[in-house]
C-alpha cells in the first residue's frame, strides 16, 4: 500500500468538520426540500395526488412542456455539434468571440433574455408590427416559448463537447480522410462514436433545463392557462391560488425528473469513465 504523502495529511478534527459541513448543507438544501415536496404533495392522500397530476389543465401543460423540450433539445444538439466541431477542429478569426457568445446565456438572467424577445417580437417591439400585419404570433404563443427555451439551454451541449473534442484531437479523422473516407463517413463512423457519451451527457442536461425553465418562459408566455403555461408556470399558478397540495403534486413531477436526470448523469459518467479506463 502506498503511504499517503505527509503534506496531504489533515488533522482528524478538520476532516470531520469538513464532512459535517458538507452533510449539513446536503440535508438542509437537498434532502429536506425533497421530503417537504413529497410530503405536501401527498397531504391529501394518493387519490388527491393523482387527481392533481391528471387534471386536464395539468395534462395540457405537461404536453406543452414536452413539445417545447422536444423542439429545443434537437435544435441545440445540432448547434452544439456544429459549434464544437468548428471551434475544436478549425482555426478562424473570431473563434474566441464565438466561444464567448456561447457562454452568454450563463451570464444573462433568464428574465432579461425573455424581455429581449418581447422587445423584438412583441406588439410594440422591433418587428412586432410587421408580425401582426402578417398574422404571425411569436410572443404569448408556442414559438416564443421555444425561442426562450433554446436561448437559455443552447450552451449546454456545446460546452460538453468543445473540451472533449479538443482533448481527443483529430488524428483519427485525418487518418480516415487519408484512407478515402468522405466527410460524412468520417463524422458518423469516427467522430460521433468518440464523443457519444459527452453528447448524451449534454442532451440529458439540456432536456432537464428545458423542462424546468421558468424565468424566460414566464416573460414570453403571457400565462394563458392551457395554451402557453408550462409545468413550472402551472406550479406557480396553483400555489398563488392557494392550491398547495396540487401545486406540490405537480412540482413533484419536476422533482422526479430531476432525480431521473441525476441517475442518468451518473450512468453516463460511469459508462464514459469505464470506456476511458
Amino acid at each position: 500500500m502506498i503511504p499517503r504523502p505527509r503534506h496531504l495529511d489533515e488533522p482528524r478534527l478538520l476532516r470531520w468538520c469538513l464532512i459535517g459541513t458538507a452533510l449539513t448543507f446536503l440535508i438542509l438544501f437537498l434532502f429536506l426540500p425533497l421530503v417537504v415536496v413529497f410530503t405536501e404533495a401527498l397531504r391529501k392522500g394518493l387519490g388527491g395526488y393523482l387527481t392533481a397530476v391528471t387534471d386536464p389543465m395539468a395534462l395540457a401543460e405537461i404536453r406543452l412542456t414536452l413539445i417545447v423540450t422536444g423542439v429545443a433539445v434537437p435544435l441545440n444538439v445540432l448547434f452544439g455539434l456544429a459549434a464544437s466541431w468548428a471551434i475544436a477542429r478549425f482555426e478562424f478569426r473570431g473563434r474566441n468571440l464565438l466561444v464567448t457568445l456561447i457562454d452568454l446565456p450563463f451570464s444573462v438572467s433568464p428574465v432579461i433574455s425573455g424581455m429581449v424577445f418581447v422587445l423584438l417580437f412583441g406588439a410594440h417591439g422591433l418587428v412586432g408590427p410587421w408580425l401582426q400585419r402578417h398574422d404571425i404570433r411569436i410572443i404569448f404563443a408556442l414559438p416564443g416559448l421555444v425561442l426562450a427555451t433554446i436561448f437559455v439551454t443552447f450552451p449546454l451541449v456545446a460546452r460538453e463537447l468543445i473540451p472533449l473534442m479538443r482533448a481527443q484531437g483529430s488524428d483519427e479523422e485525418e487518418a480516415a480522410l487519408t484512407l478515402g473516407a468522405s466527410g460524412w463517413q468520417t463524422f458518423f463512423h469516427v467522430s460521433l462514436p468518440k464523443i457519444k457519451w459527452g453528447l448524451i451527457y449534454g442532451i440529458v442536461l439540456c432536456a432537464a433545463r428545458a423542462t424546468g425553465e421558468f424565468g424566460a418562459v414566464s416573460v414570453v408566455s403571457g400565462h394563458i392557462r392551457g395554451l402557453t403555461t408550462t409545468v413550472p408556470l402551472h406550479v406557480e399558478i396553483l400555489y398563488n391560488e392557494y392550491q398547495f397540495a396540487a401545486s406540490f403534486a405537480v412540482a413533484s413531477l419536476l422533482t422526479l425528473l430531476a432525480l431521473a436526470t441525476l441517475v442518468a448523469k451518473g450512468v453516463v459518467e460511469w459508462r464514459s469513465g469505464r470506456r476511458i479506463g
